[in-house]
């Protein structure tokens, strides 16, 4: 039965951490007999693995062990190879989070911000609904506050409107979200009071989207009721004047308020001549 010897060759790095009571050479020449030591490796390498026939004669000895030598250079070089590799996809996952976050960024909010409070009675459940809105009318952030509901049913709605406040200030569209939520069905339900476009809904939620559908995205599919407001006339908009009272109005109210409807808000005060006499 043949014999074979294999000696494996390694590096080791560790460190020893070793606690004196003063600090000087007769302590420091008596560190390496003190068995005391805390041992910390911090690296192990294989240099090399020779291979060795205890029955044949020293030359074919020493080319088994060029040829164990050349093995274990390619298992080196294995090695470093998927290290490579490795540190090639951590930097690719790397770049491609930071494309991420650079393509989607988050808008924050502005600090003083337009927006709307509308309140209903959905099956003897009020429910408030609050909005935020950009500087350009967009919605931003939404808030629910209900009434008759436990804690951990108001908890869900806060941390549910966070959640949705978020998705829009990342970027993503309302329409997502008027799809995802309308006509869904749970309690409470029903009858709605207190909203002049929507008279009944199937749940909050569906509520509450139809609600931004029609203010914000002016989704007239999803209103029971036709608009109230007055027909257009045929007065154009096409003075200096008007558009930059126009653009004041948009700047200064609420695009979900109005619904949208900017002009049809606006009151024709083009015939009106008023005087102003400071009193002596």
């Amino acid at each position: 039965m043949a014999k074979y010897l294999v000696e494996t060759f390694y590096t080791c790095t560790f460190k020893v951490k070793h606690y004196l009571d003063e600090l000087n050479e007769d302590q420091l020449s008596k560190l390496d007999r003190r068995d005391d030591g805390k041992f910390e490796i911090i690296d192990v390498k294989l240099d090399s693995r020779k291979t060795k026939n205890l029955e044949i004669n020293d030359n074919k000895t020493e080319n088994i062990d060029l040829s164990s030598n050349a093995s274990s250079t390619k298992i080196s070089n294995v090695i470093q190879k998927n290290l490579s590799n490795e540190k090639s996809e951590n930097s690719n996952e790397k770049i491609s989070l930071q494309i991420n976050e650079k393509s989607n960024p988050r808008i924050k909010m502005p600090d003083r911000r337009k927006g709307y409070i509308q309140k209903v009675t959905i099956g003897n459940h009020k429910v408030y609904l609050h909005t935020g809105e950009y500087n350009d009318g967009k919605l931003g952030e939404i808030f629910i506050d209900t009434s008759k509901e436990g804690e951990l049913v108001k908890a869900l709605m806060n941390n549910f409107a966070i959640a949705i406040s978020l998705g829009l200030q990342y970027g993503v569209p309302l329409d997502e979200y008027v799809n995802a939520y309308v006509d869904t069905k749970f309690e409470p339900s029903g009858k709605i009071d207190g909203n002049d476009r929507i008279l009944s809904a199937s749940s909050i939620l569906d509520y509450i989207f139809r609600e931004l559908a029609i203010s914000y995205l002016a989704r007239e599919d999803l209103a029971h009721t036709p608009s109230l407001m007055p027909k257009t006339t045929n007065r154009e908009i096409d003075k200096e004047e008007d558009k930059q009272f126009l653009k004041l109005v948009r700047d200064i109210t609420s695009k979900g308020f109005v619904r949208s409807n900017y002009e049809k808000k606006l009151i024709d005060l083009t015939d009106v001549r008023i005087n102003l006499k400071s009193k002596k």
